[in-house]
């Protein structure tokens, strides 16, 4: 069963996260589809908005749970390789050379962040939570920090990266992470007007311009600054705090440092 759903219309491509069953949380199928579709949307001639969507409540609730399950016997060199998938479908995603929005309709946890902040507009409603909830399990968003950090800033990354607190849709409007918050009955209108205008413009100019920004602003993601989160997170998932804040939160329990 495929994770995604892709959907054209006209010039847009629509790519729909599609497990609500599982709040739309990722695993290794799900980074492989993702990946792929933005490939093909950055090769695609006819495509010039890419809209990331989702079923259900929830936009992203992060990391599957079988998923976690897995990688909690992982030992570094399998987190490494693990954690570099993820990476480098966030790294596609971001350097897409198509313009790309995500479509908020709900919750937004841990990895799912990075999914936003990956893409270059964020349209939320009002009613949806954010939350880099990482650390509550012994972990950190390193992966997907690049993107976070770019979109929030430094200054709410280092609140919210370290308390894990859930915030609301004006909170994350507040400090940059998306740009619009509408009732729900005006999500798809406002993402409408925003594709409108993006099919509207010039293609080359678009393209040029979202270059132009990844260019001119701060730090350069680049292999190195890839390669330093792919580490990180493959350092703390391995670490004895990691491997005891994921098996107490899969096991439904206080983690030791709690105890």
């Amino acid at each position: 069963m495929t994770a995604l759903t892709l959907t054209h219309t006209g010039a847009l491509l629509t790519i729909t996260l599609s497990r609500p069953e599982v709040r739309n949380a990722f695993n290794d199928e799900v980074i492989a589809e993702l990946t792929q579709a933005f490939q093909t949307a950055a090769a695609s001639a006819e495509v010039r908005a890419v809209v990331l969507a989702a079923d259900g409540p929830a936009f992203c609730a992060g990391a599957d749970l079988n998923w976690m399950r897995r990688m909690a016997d992982y030992t570094r060199a399998e987190n490494l390789a693990d954690a570099a998938k993820l990476a480098e479908m966030l790294r596609v995603m971001y350097a897409c050379p198509k313009p790309t929005i995500a479509r908020i309709q709900g919750d937004v946890v841990a990895g799912g962040m990075g999914l936003v902040a990956a893409c270059d507009m964020a349209v939320t409603v009002d009613t949806a939570g954010f939350c880099l909830s990482e650390v509550k399990l012994g972990l950190i968003p390193a992966t997907i920090s690049p993107y976070v950090i770019r979109a929030m800033g430094a200054r709410a990354a280092h609140r919210y990266f370290l308390t894990a607190e859930r915030f609301s849709a004006q909170e994350a409007h507040r400090i940059g992470f998306v740009h619009e918050v509408v009732p729900a009955e005006q999500l798809d209108t406002k993402v409408a007007e925003l594709v409108k205008a993006l099919v509207n413009a010039s293609p080359n100019a678009v393209r040029s311009c979202k270059e132009l920004v990844q260019t001119v602003a701060e730090r350069e993601i680049d292999g190195t600054l890839i390669a330093q989160s792919v580490e990180g997170i493959a350092d703390i998932r391995s670490s004895t705090e990691g491997k005891e804040g994921v098996q107490s939160f899969l096991q439904k329990r206080k983690p030791n440092w709690l105890a």
